[in-house]
């Protein structure tokens, strides 16, 4: 079961800066010890006129950080949500997106992989699907800077076994950067149980069970060499989406 941000069992502090009546898109942050790149990242969007909301679950100074760039940033409506212990990846983004208050939401990564600009890209498609989500291995992407050829074919045989289990037609699943219709998004975050680096797969599989209408669309990456991905967490990641799809965990 994904975690309300509003649950005081969950949630220390929530600062919401530079409020606005009406919000036409929510994007969600996940900022777990990002306090060395979360200020180039917000340094990088001239203008947005959603909501950006960062969730910190670490335990650096990242919450404060964003604080501070909120007070600095009138023209962005930035919100923290901070929570004293790990929530995962795949908690934070899913806590995010149960509290943002937009019709059309999404989340990017904090290392700035990618840019605001292709973000609106992407909620473009939505007038037409239910979901746009960014890939960097179809016709027409950009990778600025490509990945290490063994990151590749993790990659790669990653994204093999995923068509293989949940039957996913996606090139790639992993890609921080994706938009969905809040409505659909609320259709399924009920039954969400992974909180891991593997969310991303079962998100995509409970929407595509649930009849979302999905589009897979080529993103300009710039890929980051610190990745947060370890190779424990590929083999928790698999597991995971074992559990996940042979009905081993309560869904």
């Amino acid at each position: 079961m994904y975690l309300s941000p509003y649950n005081p069992d969950y949630i220390r502090t929530a600062v919401t800066m530079n409020t606005a009546p009406e919000l036409p898109c929510s994007l969600v942050i996940p900022a777990y010890n990002e306090e060395n790149r979360i200020r180039p990242l917000f340094d990088a969007i001239s203008r947005f006129d959603g909501e950006l909301i960062v969730v910190c679950d670490g335990t650096d100074a990242t919450a404060q950080v964003v604080e501070e760039i909120a007070r600095a940033r009138t023209d962005l409506l930035i919100r923290c949500l901070t929570f004293d212990h790990r929530l995962g990846k795949g908690g934070g983004v899913i806590t995010g997106l149960s509290a943002a208050r937009a019709p059309l939401v999404g989340f990017f990564d904090a290392d700035g992989s990618t840019t605001i600009s292709e973000m609106m890209r992407l909620f473009s498609f939505l007038s037409e699907h239910d979901g746009a989500i960014g890939s960097r291995w179809v016709p027409g992407a950009t990778l600025r800077v490509r990945q290490g050829i063994l990151r590749r074919l993790e990659s790669r045989s990653f994204n093999f076994l995923i068509r293989g289990l949940f039957g996913l037609k996606f090139h790639d699943t992993q890609c921080g950067a994706k938009v969905f219709r809040k409505a659909a998004i609320d259709k399924v975050l009920p039954a969400m149980v992974s909180h891991g680096f593997e969310f991303d797969v079962e998100l995509l599989w409970r929407l595509n069970r649930a009849g979302s209408r999905i589009v897979e669309v080529p993103i300009e990456w710039q890929n980051r060499d610190d990745s947060r991905v370890r190779k424990r967490d590929m083999v928790r990641m698999i597991q995971g989406l074992f559990r996940v799809r042979l009905g081993l965990v309560q869904v």
